[in-house]
């Protein structure tokens, strides 16, 4: 007598379970990893770094003394502190259309315990994500922080860099 097989038996139901369930471990497993690991924060992308921070009033990366220690204050209260990069090698400048170039002094810092510190450094982004107009010169490189939009933009001199505000203006201008 011949018997008719329309299901599947307990063992073949089984091993497809653990079959599944293996797929789903490891599908589950990768999705969980984090996906946005700590940056390591350079001049070059430390406004995309500051605009991950959710703020109400202002963000800004402060590295005190000698630079040797950079911190990141989110309205205010420090959040995070960051392995410096710099060093007070590092010069700041404005450049303004009818002055040209100037240099920017840093500000003045208090403490918690209300003592004044040296400012090697600082950039801030405030409550409009926009951050300082500023050109940095550090190691040969100078970064321009002062496109509202775009990421800051690296150039090999301040030459090179003023010419290039130079252009931008007469571009807006005409």
């Amino acid at each position: 007598m011949r018997i008719n097989r329309e299901a599947f038996s307990i063992l073949e139901l089984l091993i497809v379970i653990v079959i599944m369930g293996v797929i789903y471990n490891l599908s589950v497993n990768n999705f969980q990893k984090p996906i946005d690991k700590r940056m390591n924060v350079t001049l070059k992308n430390l406004k995309e770094y500051l605009q991950k921070f959710k703020y109400e009033d202002s963000v800004r990366f402060l590295c005190l003394n000698d630079c040797s220690s950079c911190d990141i204050l989110v309205d205010g209260v420090k959040t995070e502190s960051v392995e410096s990069f710099l060093d007070d090698s590092i010069r700041v400048y404005r450049y303004e259309y009818f002055s040209g170039l100037q240099e920017v002094l840093q500000d003045v810092y208090f403490n918690r315990e209300g003592i004044q510190e040296d400012v090697c450094f600082s950039y801030e982004m405030g409550a409009n994500r926009v951050g300082n107009q500023i050109l940095v010169e550090f190691k040969d490189t100078v970064y321009d922080f002062s496109t509202y939009i775009s990421p800051t933009t690296e150039y090999a001199s301040m030459a090179e860099a003023l010419d290039s505000k130079q252009r931008h203006i007469e571009e807006v201008t005409r």
